[in-house]
């Protein structure tokens, strides 16, 4: 495969190292090491990112068990995969909040193959964690955010410098998550600005009824930064 975005993201996620031992019981685990999640994860790649093209970073928390956890694409469960970007799969469906409402935004500002032209979704954290075999979040644990920073750290720079992301903004999914995020922007000045948004789950979950609005908001500030390049 030539050297393109794709190829520089399945590199990346696929050989993205394993995590510590973490504390409080929780377990980190590489999905795109997974046959049928990186067969997915590389149809994706060849189809959206088969480029050189300097994408802005929507970056959220780590990825999810039934989303990425199952496709490979953050931010994308196996049924906004088939549904919306035309990649049809076998995985277990299990609705997830934040795809629907990443997909609702991604309509708005022309669909898959013009939103992932200019942008690329990820997670600071790229391996999912669980806890009892549910989603963990890296900062659901003081101590566990204390293990997983150093882990954090290097996974945003190399994210930033291996992929090519582009550097005048970046856009951090969660408001929790900018708090880390712009700590370790500031230490790194990886990015020119940040612009910091309510999580996808978070609005699905306690804003439902400001969805339009929401979603309007998360247009408006995608097409700035698009164009602030």
């Amino acid at each position: 495969m030539p050297d393109t975005f794709a190829s520089r993201l399945l590199q990346l996620l696929t050989t993205f190292p394993p995590a510590p031992t973490l504390p409080d019981g929780v377990q980190a685990y590489n999905p795109y090491q997974e046959p049928a999640v990186a067969a997915l994860l590389t149809q994706f790649a060849q189809k959206f990112y088969a480029d050189h093209q300097p994408r802005v970073a929507l970056l959220g928390i780590n990825p999810g068990r039934f989303g990425a956890g199952r496709t490979g694409v953050a931010f994308t469960d196996p049924a906004a995969l088939s549904e919306h970007c035309h990649i049809p799969n076998d995985q277990p469906r299990h609705p997830e909040l934040s795809s629907q409402f990443v997909y609702r935004v991604i309509a708005e500002l022309g669909g898959p193959t013009e939103f992932y032209r200019h942008f690329y979704l990820g997670s600071l954290y790229p391996l999912v964690l669980l806890r009892d075999g549910k989603n963990y979040n890296y900062y659901d644990s003081p101590a566990l955010q204390r293990a997983l920073e150093p882990e954090i750290r290097v996974a945003l720079q190399r994210q930033v410098t291996e992929l090519g992301l582009a550097r005048h903004a970046a856009v951090c999914l969660g408001r929790r998550n900018g708090l880390l995020f712009e700590k370790l922007n500031q230490e790194l000045k990886l990015f020119d600005r940040i612009v910091v948004l309510d999580h996808p789950r978070y609005l699905m979950q306690y804003k439902r009824r400001e969805l339009p609005d929401q979603v309007a908001r998360y247009t408006d500030v995608l097409l700035e930064v698009k164009t602030m390049n």
